[in-house]
């Protein structure tokens, strides 16, 4: 059977979840070979292999941490060559969508970017993405090379599958624009206890309707009892009442998570085309001729101020 590249999205050999995702999707096209580049490659190997990976390439060296993006690049274009894939999938972040451009254009490819489904077509691979701020699905595939295509997180389950899992060490040979930038320093983030808002499988956000920064901790309750991540709308972040690394939106973070719970969002096309994609919406806003109520599978037509605290305490009472 064809093989499809797998790009890990791991810390120190933790594998994070929208890899195993993409290990989801790439057997409905093929063989998955995960790329597990940098340190702790050993325990992903066993992670990976009980979710479908047959192969899992390994290449360790101080350039994954000490400089940005390119060495990935040059590692991932050597598994590349190695394997002759039909298609790589890369996860959907920043670095992701980075990586997988300069590997297209390296390899002559054409790239899809934040695709939230896959599936095997009598053409090629088929991906289907969210436009125009998520007022359309639209399906494509391209029409030269092999496939390059980031996956949104949140886009297919989790599904254990058992395979071999076989570790095999790649070599990487780095080119001259592998440490042209450099790292000069690391701050690690301060853990809120929460779930990474573009991971999490419930998200609840607050919006110009919260009324201010005093006011957030009862979306952050209500997000605490159903071990959510808390996102903003740009108009809470704007006025300073939420950090911007919580924003969803077109200008933010773009979320797709099972449940998406908007609490004071009148639903502006920014904020739409950032969490459209969700499986089911739930609004809490007073004003029922609220754009948000047009997209919505449950809408609540209320003071938030009334509803959210009554809704967290229903919650926890039937949690105890």
């Amino acid at each position: 059977m064809a093989e499809v590249l797998v790009l890990v999205d791991h810390v120190d050999g933790a594998v994070r979840k929208p890899t195993l995702e993409l290990l989801t999707l790439a057997r409905r096209i093929g063989d998955p070979v995960a790329v597990v580049l940098g340190a702790g490659a050993g325990a992903a190997a066993s992670v990976l292999g009980e979710h479908g990976a047959v192969r899992v390439l390994t290449a360790d060296a101080p350039e994954f941490a000490e400089y940005l993006v390119v060495p990935k690049v040059d590692a991932l274009q050597a598994a590349f060559e190695a394997v002759s894939p039909v298609a790589v999938l890369v996860v959907s972040s920043a670095e992701g969508k980075e990586i997988a451009a300069r590997l297209a254009l390296r390899v002559g490819s054409g790239i899809i970017t934040d695709a939230t489904d896959l599936e095997a077509g009598d053409g090629g691979v088929v991906a289907t993405q969210a436009a125009f701020a998520a007022s359309y699905t639209t399906k494509s595939r391209v029409s030269r090379g092999v496939p390059v295509i980031t996956v949104k997180p949140n886009s297919a389950p989790v599904e254990p599958a058992p395979a071999a899992g076989a570790v095999e060490a790649l070599s990487v040979s780095f080119g001259e624009a592998a440490t042209g930038t450099k790292v000069t320093s690391r701050t690690p983030r301060e853990s809120t206890g929460r779930p990474e808002l573009t991971e999490a499988a419930i998200v609840v956000s607050g919006g110009r309707g919260v009324n201010g920064a005093e006011n957030f901790p009862l979306i952050e309750a209500l997000a605490d009892s159903l071990g959510a991540a808390v996102g903003a709308s740009r108009a809470a972040v704007d006025a300073g009442w939420y950090p911007h690394t919580s924003q969803v939106g077109q200008t933010g973070k773009s979320v797709s998570p099972q449940l998406y719970i908007a609490s004071g969002i009148s639903g502006a096309i920014q904020h739409r085309a950032g969490m459209q994609t969700s499986k089911t919406i739930v609004a809490i806003n007073k004003d029922a001729e609220a754009p948000i109520f047009e997209l919505v599978d449950y809408g609540v037509v209320g003071d938030l101020f009334a509803v959210v605290p009554q809704l967290t305490e229903e919650i926890n009472t039937r949690k105890g």
